[in-house]
């Protein structure tokens, strides 16, 4: 007759049979269970893969600074405090962003944004917004939303003062979205309108709920989803095909403001990695690129500089240019030579 054995029976003889790697595979496991960051599934062929953390930013905000050993960079009058990154107080004339040192080199992506606007400004009277980027270049201060006009990559606005006084169909604040090579200026007058990708109305001033932005980039699929309605559902909001961002660009935030302002916080920024199923075919289309563009959108080409002369072509044009000068010269010379001969036959 076999022997019964008790709950501490089986648990020896369970444990026996497991490895060392089936051992670690469970205490991974149990890990990201506890911690929230397993992979979760979004759809079709797609799942999250863990948070990276190296893009990633949330309290108590560890890692920022202006050191270059922060993940994050801090830029202008943005400031820490314990609940949130303030990127401009409610006062004028101020900038301030927020810059990942790490460059990114993920193929599909999502990047969730807890942030929050407000401050003492009424009606319209309140500005400018932020922006949220995926660029070339970081930690340059400038005019759009308080970084560089002319940037390569992709921003996200959420614009939150009308300045063209003559539209009437949008209402802000407004988000909108922007790919550049390099060669398009974002025009404040008119709100970003001729280079925009798209756009919706988000109200997002003084609410006392918490608001989100997601921007998610899956198989040059660009999706951004709003989540401002304290429901914990994400609204779209834009959404443009065929959009092709290169690799091993930095993410950041930034903000501005001018005569009117308003306080711009950040509370988190957190990046996942998506794994996603491709094709053969769509392998071969989704290749790296190396300047950012949009299908079936021109944009103005740029004019990429001369690469420098190295030493030897450099020697090489010159050694010819003055072997040609001494051959044009001895040619000279003679064809001189023979005209004066003939000119004194014509004497004699």
């Amino acid at each position: 007759m076999a022997a019964v054995l008790g709950p501490s029976g089986w648990w020896q003889r369970w444990r026996r049979r497991l490895s060392a790697r089936d051992w670690s595979r469970m205490l991974l496991l149990l890990l990201l269970l506890g911690s929230g960051q397993g992979p979760q599934q979004v759809g079709a062929g797609q799942t999250f893969e863990y948070l990276k953390r190296e893009h990633s930013l949330s309290k108590p905000y560890q890692g920022v600074g202006t050191g270059g050993s922060s993940l994050w960079n801090l830029m202008g009058n943005a400031m820490v405090m314990t609940q949130y990154i303030r990127l401009t107080p409610d006062m004028q004339s101020k900038q301030g962003a927020l810059w990942n040192r790490v460059p990114c080199f993920l193929r599909d992506w999502e990047l969730q944004v807890h942030f929050k606007i407000h401050g003492q400004g009424k009606k319209n009277l309140h500005g400018d917004g932020l922006a949220i980027w995926y660029t070339k270049d970081r930690m340059q201060p400038g005019p759009v939303f308080g970084n560089m006009d002319k940037f390569v990559g992709l921003g996200v606005f959420i614009d939150t003062y009308p300045n063209e006084e003559k539209q009437q169909e949008r209402v802000f604040p407004y988000v909108s979205a922007m790919v550049n090579n390099g060669s398009l200026s974002y025009d404040h007058e008119r709100d970003g309108r001729p280079t925009e990708l798209g756009g919706c109305t988000a109200i997002v001033r003084n609410l006392h709920y918490d608001t989100f932005l997601v921007i998610r980039y899956v198989k040059r699929h660009l999706t951004i989803m709003m989540d401002i309605d304290g429901k914990h559902e994400w609204r779209d909001c834009i959404e443009v095909p065929g959009v092709r961002l290169p690799r091993g660009y930095y993410f950041g935030t930034s903000s501005i403001t001018g005569d009117l302002s308003d306080n711009h916080d950040v509370i988190s920024l957190k990046l996942f990695e998506l794994t996603v199923e491709r094709t053969p075919e769509e392998e071969k289309l989704h290749r790296d690129v190396f300047l950012p563009s949009v299908d079936n959108m021109k944009l103005p080409e740029m004019t990429a500089p001369l690469p420098p002369l190295s030493g030897l072509a450099l020697f090489l044009i010159v050694f010819f240019s003055l072997v040609f000068s001494v051959f044009a010269i001895v040619i000279g010379i003679i064809l001189y030579n023979k005209w004066q001969e003939q000119s004194r036959k014509r004497f004699y």
